[in-house]
C-alpha cells in the first residue's frame, strides 16, 4: 500500500531549533505557534499553513490590519475607481428584475474589503424601482479591522455582518464575491507517477520553514486530472472554494437570485500559483508568516461543478465584461468633468481595469443563476445552460 505519511528524511523532517530565528533574533509569535505545530503533528498541509497565517485570531494577516490601499499590501478593483461597483451593481439589480423583482431578497458580499464595492452597488442601484425597499443587506467578513472600515463607509445603512455565509433567509440571493475565493486556503499536489500523487507540506529546518513531499499514494479527487498532467505538474484543490460554492449553487437553485464571482485564475488550475504580496510586491510566501497576504489562482471549473444544480456562466474575461456593461461610455460620462491630474488618474483607472495586459484578462468573471434564466447581463450561458 502507497504510503502517504510525511517524509521524515532530513531534508524535510520538522524540527523547531532553539527559540532564536536564522538571524539570533527571537521568533516571532505566529512563526513559534507553526513551529510547534509542526513539532507535535508533522508536516502542515499548505491549507492549514494558510489558515494559520491569514486568519489566526491573534496574529492572523486579515485579524490584524487594513490591507488595502497604498499604506497596505494590495488594491482591488472597486478601489481603482467607482466604475467597478456600479456596474455589478446594475448587473444584479437587472438580473433581479429579470427574475420578476421578488421580494424580499438577499443581496451579499463575500470579502467586502473596505465595504467600497458595496457602497458603489448600493449607489448605482438606487434609481431601480423597489430593489433597495425588497433587499435584505448582508456581509461575510471576517476581520475585526475591516468591518470596522465597512460601518464607517456603508454608515446609515442596515448591514448584517456574518462571519461565515451559514444559513441564509429563504428568499433569492443576489451575491457577489470579488477577490474572495482566491485568499482561501489550498492544498497542493504533484504528480508523482501514472496515478499516484504526493502532496506538498509545510515543514521545518532549524526555525526555517521549507516545503517537503509526503509520500506518494493514490488522490481519489484528482482522478480527473490524469488525463492532462505529467509526472512532476503540480495541481492546487481548494476545499472552502468547493463547499462554500455549493451552499451559493444549492441556493440559489432553490430561491433564485445569481451569484458574480470576479477573481483571477482560469477554467482548471494547474502549476504552483501560490504568492505572497506585502507592499505591493512579491514576497516569500514561507517568510514572516502573517505579515503578507497569500493567495492562489481560482480553479473555476471546481467552483461551478460545485454549484450545481445552478447553472453556470462561460467564464469571462474581466476586461470583456466591463466593456459588455458599458464602461467605455460611463468612463466618457464621467471624464467630461475631469481635468489634468484627474483625469489622467481616470484614464488610467479604465486601462487597469480592461487592458489585456492590466487586470482585463488575468481576472475572470463567473455567473451562478438558477434554471430557467441567463446569466447577469455581461456574461452568456455555458452552452449546456442555455434557456
Amino acid at each position: 500500500m502507497p504510503d502517504n505519511r510525511p517524509d521524515t528524511s532530513p531534508e524535510t523532517g520538522p524540527d523547531t531549533g532553539p527559540d532564536n530565528g536564522p538571524d539570533n533574533g527571537p521568533i516571532p509569535p505566529l512563526t513559534r505557534h507553526l513551529l510547534d505545530r509542526i513539532a507535535q503533528d508533522g508536516p502542515l498541509r499548505l491549507s492549514d499553513y494558510m489558515a494559520d497565517c491569514l486568519l489566526h485570531p491573534r496574529y492572523g494577516y486579515y485579524t490584524t490590519r487594513d490591507p488595502l490601499g497604498a499604506a497596505g499590501d494590495f488594491t482591488t478593483a472597486p478601489e481603482i475607481s467607482q466604475m467597478f461597483g456600479e456596474l455589478i451593481g446594475l448587473s444584479l439589480a437587472q438580473s433581479w428584475l429579470d427574475q420578476g423583482a421578488p421580494s424580499p431578497f438577499t443581496l451579499a458580499e463575500l470579502g467586502p474589503g473596505r465595504g467600497t464595492l458595496m457602497a458603489d452597488i448600493l449607489r448605482a442601484t438606487r434609481g431601480v424601482p423597489g430593489f433597495h425597499a425588497a433587499m435584505t443587506l448582508l456581509l461575510v467578513e471576517v476581520s475585526p479591522t475591516l468591518r470596522r472600515a465597512q460601518k464607517a463607509t456603508l454608515k446609515g445603512q442596515d448591514v448584517a455582518w456574518r462571519d461565515r455565509l451559514g444559513d441564509m433567509p429563504d428568499a433569492p440571493l443576489f451575491l457577489v464575491a470579488n477577490e474572495f475565493f482566491d485568499a482561501l486556503p489550498i492544498r497542493q499536489f504533484v504528480r508523482a507517477d501514472d496515478i499516484l500523487w504526493q502532496e506538498r507540506r509545510v515543514t521545518a529546518q532549524g526555525t526555517t520553514l521549507t516545503l517537503g513531499l509526503t509520500g506518494a499514494a493514490p488522490e481519489p479527487a484528482l482522478a480527473h486530472r490524469l488525463g492532462d498532467t505529467k509526472p512532476g505538474d503540480i495541481v492546487e484543490t481548494c476545499p472552502a472554494a468547493s463547499a462554500i460554492a455549493a451552499q451559493i449553487g444549492d441556493h440559489i437553485a432553490r430561491h433564485g437570485g445569481a451569484a458574480l464571482i470576479v477573481d483571477y485564475g482560469d477554467w482548471r488550475s494547474q502549476g504552483d500559483t501560490l504568492q505572497a504580496l506585502r507592499n505591493h510586491a512579491y514576497a516569500d510566501p514561507l517568510a514572516d508568516p502573517g505579515q503578507s497576504d497569500l493567495t492562489a489562482h481560482v480553479d473555476f471549473e471546481d467552483i461551478a461543478t460545485a454549484a450545481a444544480p445552478a447553472c453556470h456562466s462561460l467564464l469571462t474575461p474581466q476586461g470583456v465584461f466591463l466593456e459588455r456593461l458599458g464602461i467605455t461610455a460611463r468612463a466618457q460620462a464621467l471624464a467630461a468633468r475631469l481635468t489634468d491630474d484627474a483625469l489622467s488618474a481616470h484614464v488610467a483607472a479604465h486601462r487597469r481595469l480592461t487592458h489585456p495586459q492590466e487586470m482585463g484578462t488575468l481576472f475572470k468573471t463567473l455567473a451562478l443563476y438558477p434554471k430557467g434564466h441567463r446569466p447577469p447581463p455581461g456574461l452568456e450561458p455555458a452552452k449546456h445552460d442555455s434557456a
